[in-house]
């Protein structure tokens, strides 16, 4: 069974207790969030799997009233490639 649930600074996609992806930030100030790293495994890479966690941390980031940077490569492709981010995004 997979789940992904929010640890400490980020968000775990567990598959059978075993931690196969992740993406973690970091805080800026009150009012924004770091994005500084995020991992998928071999074996689950090309199945949206961090796009996903992407999602989940635009949707925290929402929820909290805070902006994201997004410093780590694949969050920063991410973020060129969906308009919908342009209102967290902290330029």
């Amino acid at each position: 069974m997979r789940e992904t649930i929010m640890e400490g600074n980020g968000f775990v996609v567990r598959e059978d207790g075993e931690a196969v992806a992740e993406i973690t930030f970091v805080p800026s100030g009150e009012d924004a969030l770091v994005i500084d790293h995020t991992y998928v495994s071999e074996a689950l890479r090309g199945q949206k799997i961090a796009e996903d966690l992407v999602k989940r941390v635009v949707e925290y980031a929402r929820e909290t009233n805070k902006q994201i940077i997004p410093a780590c490569s694949y969050a920063l492709a991410q973020f060129r490639r969906h308009k919908e981010y342009q209102d967290i995004w902290k330029q």
